[in-house]
């Protein structure tokens, strides 16, 4: 990207992509919000997605997520929409696969860029495109006995 010519510091990162990972051990918020820092950026956007203790009118006793061999790749690629579409200084998206309990950070996202509302807006692009086109699918186990998997997150 060229530079805005408003302000020498505002030109565009060289790779604002600092962070994508499915991982099966707990994220860290900190860890997100580090990997977005950047001096440009007047504004950071952040969202956690923890385990819910119910779904749908039922308590949920445990779940796990897994993702299709191809799940990085689509994040690379829906990451990169949105860079795109953005002024985004930095990015960053981490997934959890495997067990998780009520409580657990099952995802994190953050985005920095010029100002709050374009960071806000892509923040929430990215968790909303990663929701609907990185195939990871959420198993829930309902206290019941009962089960449904969830497809793509």
């Amino acid at each position: 990207m060229a530079p805005t010519h408003d302000h020498p510091g505002e030109q565009a990162a060289q790779d604002p992509i600092r962070l994508l990972e499915i991982r099966e051990t707990p994220l860290s918020v900190d860890e997100i919000f580090r990997a977005v820092g950047d001096d440009a950026a007047g504004g950071t956007a952040l969202f956690v997605g923890t385990v819910r203790n119910h779904d749908g009118g039922q308590d949920v006793g445990a779940l796990g997520y897994s993702c299709h061999p191809s799940a990085q790749d689509e994040m690379r690629r829906v990451a990169e929409k949105v860079a795109a579409d953005f002024p985004v200084r930095a990015l960053a998206a981490v997934h959890r696969v495997g067990e998780l309990k009520v409580g657990d950070l099952a995802v994190v996202v953050a985005v920095s860029c010029p100002h709050r509302a374009e960071a806000f807006a892509a923040c929430r692009k990215l968790i909303d495109d990663l929701k609907h086109e990185v195939p990871i699918w959420k198993h829930q186990r309902f206290s019941d006995g009962t089960e449904e998997w969830v497809g793509a997150c």
